[in-house]
């Protein structure tokens, strides 16, 4: 180490896993008095990436995700050590629905991931013949799965409900959250739960059932309930981004830099930017999507797995209304749609009732969603293409007829990576490659260990205390070579 000089650990990209590994790691730095300094550079011209919120006229649209999960608290945890924990604001508790056969079906009470633990609701619902509840209850039965490795969602889930079920409540609340093919996605990756509690009490919702009563019970459609699952901010997630920028320190973040390669040097890496410029680091957290990280390791084969990994594309469609347009609508918060139903939207919130902060009184905002895997040739029409199709949807499923005061499309092309059967073991196999041959270059995000904000936020603090533990080895091995 050059006397006087701090060597660097470069994060590479500006979103959500790569600030939090900047903060977390800025902190830990100081905390110990080591001489390293962290530099985080993004290609872009600001941070967040999905993270983007526009406040318009009274409203606080988001363009990317909208909120995180309460019971995965490193997101909320963040903001406490940011000193955001007051502006955090929950989501309402109201009911959500499922658009099947041109009509609106409340989800059944006491459901998890469409997985029924409470019979009445279930037997008594309008979104399954007779024979499809019959075919569900086979669960009861069925031994359980001799699957030791992974598999399908849609395979494991079809063999124990049947399709019916599965095509009208299942798939289109999981393929929501992945935005992907339930039938090519890996339920290790995903669920995993979903296969624990099969092989423990070998039925799915005879274990869901006794786990629901083991803990407090959340109802996804309990009006008693005064608050949501989900928790955001009060002026969108993008005061979040702008929080965790404003607590690094001064000269941590480079933007507008695109990096081109990584390499090995003798006891450090060498990072190639976009200006033929060249930073030394002594370690590396790779916070990008994975094509991206594969052409910046494009000399090493590690990720060679990773070359095919697919995405999928989809667009949001923000539409403001006055109240009075809604001549329709339902005491809840949005509904999803079955793939079985004749409509282009795959899902649409309510936003101004679930979250009553985001729209000025009197007003409504919905957000739409379309795009499906294998079928997103929609998500590139023109804007007013796309709004029209939406609006056709809308006034066949809530008899919405007036055009919106105002709309905002936000395409995202191949940004949704799709953790396909045997996703778990490549990024095993990846880290230890990466582990084994170049240490201390660190892959975390969205491509590898999580979709969600909490689980970013995960990753990126695990990269920290990787580096941190590498940073603390190095400094250690130091100080014994000069006697101290």
């Amino acid at each position: 180490m050059v006397s006087g000089r701090k060597q660097k650990v470069v994060i590479i990209g500006g979103g959500i896993t790569g600030l939090t590994s900047a903060y977390y790691l800025q902190q830990e730095l100081k905390k110990l008095s080591l001489p390293f300094e962290v530099l985080l550079i993004e290609a872009g011209p600001r941070l967040g990436g999905k993270i983007q919120t526009i406040v318009k006229d009274g409203f606080v649209i988001e363009r990317g995700p909208d909120s995180f999960l309460e019971r995965k608290t490193s997101a909320a945890r963040l903001a406490k050590a940011i000193g955001m924990e007051h502006d955090l604001v929950h989501s309402t508790a109201g009911k959500s629905y499922v658009l099947v056969r041109d009509r609106l079906h409340p989800m059944p009470s006491g459901s998890i991931m469409g997985i029924p633990t409470e019979m009445k609701p279930f037997i008594f619902t309008s979104l399954f013949s007779p024979l499809g509840k019959l075919r569900a209850a086979a669960d009861f039965v069925l031994p359980k799965s001799d699957e030791k490795n992974d598999q399908a969602l849609g395979s494991f889930f079809r063999r124990r409900l049947g399709d019916e079920v599965v095509e009208n409540l299942v798939e289109p609340l999981l393929s929501g959250i992945y935005a992907g093919d339930i039938d090519e996605l890996s339920l290790m990756s995903t669920f995993p739960q979903f296969y624990q509690v099969e092989q423990k009490y070998g039925s799915l919702i005879r274990g869901m059932k006794k786990g629901a009563r083991s803990r407090s019970k959340v109802r996804i459609n309990d009006e008693k309930n005064e608050k949501g699952l989900f928790l955001t901010f009060k002026r969108g997630l993008k005061s979040f981004v702008d929080q965790l920028e404003f607590s690094l320190d001064e000269g941590t973040v480079k933007k507008g830099t695109k990096v081109q390669s990584i390499l090995k040097g003798n006891d450090s890496y060498k990072i190639q930017l976009n200006s033929k410029d060249e930073i030394e680091a002594v370690a590396v957290i790779v916070a990008v999507p994975h094509k991206s990280a594969v052409s910046m390791l494009s000399n090493y084969q590690f990720l060679e797995d990773f070359k095919d990994m697919p995405t999928t594309s989809l667009a949001t469609v923000a539409m403001a209304f006055d109240q009075s347009a809604l001549k329709d609508e339902m005491n809840g918060t949005g509904f999803v749609v079955s793939r079985n139903s004749d409509y282009t939207i795959t899902a649409c919130t309510w936003t101004h009732k679930k979250w009553p902060q985001s729209a000025p009184k009197g007003k409504a905002l919905l957000r739409c969603y379309v795009g499906r895997p294998g079928d997103s040739a929609v998500v590139d029409l023109s804007d007013e293409e796309i709004i029209q199709i939406i609006l056709e949807d809308l006034n066949k499923s809530m008899n919405i007829t007036e055009r919106p005061e105002f709309s905002i499309v936000s395409r995202w092309k191949d940004a949704m990576p799709q953790y396909t059967v045997g996703h778990k073991e490549r990024v095993v196999k990846l880290k230890k490659d990466l582990s084994d041959n170049l240490p201390g270059v660190i892959l975390a995000g969205s491509s590898y260990g999580g979709l969600g904000i909490p689980d970013c936020i995960d990753q990126g603090e695990a990269a920290a205390a990787q580096v941190l533990s590498l940073l603390v080895s190095k400094s250690n091995i130091a100080k014994e070579s000069i006697g101290i």
